[in-house]
């Protein structure tokens, strides 16, 4: 056996290569990384498809006039849904409000509103475009374009003008289809 102050000074010269030690006070050690938090895909795959359908447009507009009103249903709908969205039957769920917005900002608003929309299996939603009262002999700009950018979309099924209590010809009515 070494003698003892031989042991004291290994445990010295020990001591002094680890350093400062803290009591462990458990006794199981986690073998597994902790999973990363869950992201939302679908959400950001529908804000994706909405800034990707940003690019797409050409702005194209159409002949409207600032009183007419706009109508549209995808062939393979029934008519009596069409009447009752016409009616005012559908509970609006959402709305988004364009005005003073330009072109280009209406269609990233509107992309995103219609994804969240959709995220939410909101069933009817308004969207007011105003009625083009102002904007010079062009025509109403953002209804024609909102009529065109809607009418492009696989997940609108019918639209159609709000009734005069909602918005008259300033703002249309939108059946969304709802994937169950």
């Amino acid at each position: 056996m070494p003698p003892q102050d031989s042991r004291d000074d290994d445990i010295t010269l020990f001591r002094q290569a680890v350093g400062p030690v803290a009591k462990v006070h458990a006794d199981r050690a986690e073998l597994r990384p902790h999973r990363p938090p869950p992201r939302p895909r679908q959400t950001e795959a529908d804000h994706q498809r909405a800034l990707d359908a940003l690019m797409e447009d050409p702005f194209q507009v159409t002949d409207l006039q600032p009183g007419d009103e706009v109508s549209f249903m995808r062939e393979g709908l029934q008519r009596q849904v069409f009447k009752k969205l016409r009616r005012g039957y559908y509970r609006i769920s959402a709305e988004l409000d364009l005005h003073g917005m330009t072109a280009r900002q209406a269609h990233e608003a509107l992309g995103l509103f219609l994804a969240e929309a959709r995220t939410q299996r909101l069933r009817c939603v308004r969207i007011i475009h105003g009625k083009g009262l102002r904007s010079s002999n062009r025509g109403p700009v953002l209804k024609s374009r909102v009529v065109h950018w809607l009418q492009q979309r696989s997940d609108i099924l019918a639209f159609c003008s709000a009734r005069p209590t909602d918005g008259g010809t300033g703002a249309v009515v939108v059946l969304l289809r709802v994937n169950h």
